[in-house]
């Protein structure tokens, strides 16, 4: 019996292209290149591959599975399917890396130090009474102490709006990576003065670190979406845009957690309560310096086209990235001769008037929806319907956790379903039952089982407020850094 005929083979060249033995009579095409001594099919499409194509027919002896092989030729110009997709897979993490080391020292700082400041409240409050008795020999008078309590929190939205306003410099002078962690010096700075105060006898210090946790709050939720806005594809744009929502709830929650009496509640723990927001910073520390700046910062503000690409093919793997690269060289080019605009500016430019107006509505309304004072009398409305004053605490807890498990949600939904959809769907169920928990409020002392249906409330509030309001940046402005400190300043002007 004669041998087969040998295929034809002209591949001068050695590129890492896939070649897949399709089985025969599976609708594979009868145009293919065969390699040399087997029945394997070089399915390459790359135009760098200058293997000739065969007609090859189903001959006997060829050696070819009816499952299939898979294997790999040296033809110029392509990746192995092997190599794509494990390089998909470290675009993916690197991605999702910074995602988390973005969100870690930031967001989740903001919504971590406005949840634990609640448990050690009486703590903080016999501290300053007793540090002013040691130092005048006399007693701070009720309203005083309380006066000093209402410092100690309200100068953590104070500190955000100084914060806000040194998000944009910051921005455009270090970068988007260089600012977040440049703003971990007053994490560092606030966390040694909440961790001496007490040894020193002084309430100021826990006023000052207050302040400064404050302002990195501030820098941080203004920088991190401008950050992860320019470093997602624009397919996972809203998805990741979410994640700061992501961070903020897992914030709060891991602040309730932390502060039950099992763990830092405790009436001499306090100071290492407050002092805890140093783990996550460094914990950004660690990781943020590996992983690439903003690719639209390195071009835009940098003109260093060389690191842009890097940093996209870091961010993207293997995928093409001329496209991007290109759009935003036009960009760069839009942007040449222009200088930056002060916020006030932005109104007057015609076409960002809509824009801004839009974001000013959405943050104005984002701010005065309530949820924040919904949590503020939820201990009150836990106690009225019943719940032991030990177990409260851990009622609290469920608040927090359904803003993040709806933030949950919205990542997954935000593309499928869009944003005006989740606005508008979440600010009708807020209206709802923000009218039905009213009306049990006022009701509660005469039908019994109000103070349950206002319980119930809360958690539907918080759930719709997850779902809708609670995350949605106004991505169409996270690449105008003064946009984004704009709605920032909203964010800590307008009282909750």
């Amino acid at each position: 019996m004669s041998a087969p005929p040998s295929p034809q083979r002209a591949c001068a060249g050695t590129c890492p292209a896939m070649v897949a033995a399709v089985p025969l009579g599976q609708g594979r095409s009868s145009q293919a290149a065969l390699l040399p001594n087997t029945g394997e099919m070089c399915t390459c499409s790359m135009p760098s591959c200058d293997l000739e194509r065969s007609e090859v027919q189903n001959l006997p002896g060829l050696g070819v599975s009816d499952k299939g092989l898979r294997t790999s030729v040296n033809c110029t110009g392509a990746a192995t399917l092997e190599g794509f997709t494990t390089a998909s897979n470290i675009q993916g993490k690197v991605l999702l890396l910074t995602i988390c080391a973005a969100g870690i020292g930031g967001t989740f700082q903001f919504g971590y130090n406005l949840s634990i400041i609640n448990a050690p409240t009486l703590h903080i409050q016999d501290f300053t009474n007793e540090t002013w008795w040691a130092r005048t020999g006399r007693p701070l008078p009720d309203h005083l102490v309380l006066l000093v309590w209402s410092l100690i929190v309200s100068l953590y939205p104070l500190g955000g709006l100084f914060g806000a306003l040194l998000a944009g410099p910051l921005a455009i002078k270090l970068g988007r990576k260089k600012s977040l962690l440049v703003n971990n010096v007053f994490v560092v700075a606030a966390a040694i003065l909440f961790g001496f105060s007490r040894r020193a006898g002084s309430f100021e210090m826990i006023m000052l670190g207050r302040l400064l946790v404050g302002v990195s709050a501030g820098v941080s939720m203004n920088v991190q979406p401008m950050y992860l806005g320019e470093s997602a594809p624009k397919e996972l744009r809203g998805a990741v845009a979410m994640t700061s929502a992501v961070f903020a709830a897992l914030g709060v929650v891991m602040g309730q957690v932390v502060g039950l009496r099992e763990l830092l509640g405790d009436p001499q723990a306090w100071p290492l309560l407050l002092a805890s927001c140093l783990v996550p910073g460094l914990l950004q520390l660690a990781s943020l310096p590996l992983l690439p700046e903003s690719p639209r910062y390195l071009l835009i503000d940098c003109g260093d086209t060389e690191a842009c690409l890097a940093a996209l093919q870091r961010l993207r793997g293997p995928a093409d990235v001329a496209g991007e690269l290109a759009e935003l060289e036009q960009e760069r080019a839009a942007c040449r001769d222009r200088r930056a605009r002060r916020p006030w500016e932005l109104f007057r430019e015609r076409a960002l008037r809509r824009q801004v107006a839009s974001l000013v509505v959405l943050g104005s309304a984002m701010e005065l929806c309530g949820n924040d004072t919904v949590y503020a009398y939820a201990s009150g409305v836990f106690r009225e319907a019943g719940i032991p004053e030990e177990k409260v605490q851990y009622a609290i807890i469920g608040t927090g956790s359904c803003e993040l498990l709806t933030a949950f949600v919205s990542c997954v939904v935000i593309e499928r379903l869009g944003r005006r959809v989740l606005l508008m769907g979440g600010y009708c169920l807020m209206t709802c039952w923000g009218s039905v928990f009213t009306v049990a409020l006022y009701l509660q002392s005469s039908i019994p089982w109000m103070p349950y249906l206002a319980m119930s409330c809360i958690f539907a509030f918080i759930l719709s407020f997850g779902i809708g309001p609670g995350g949605l940046v106004p991505l169409h402005l996270c690449a105008f850094p003064r946009c984004v400190c704009l709605w920032g300043h909203l964010h800590w002007l307008l009282p909750p």
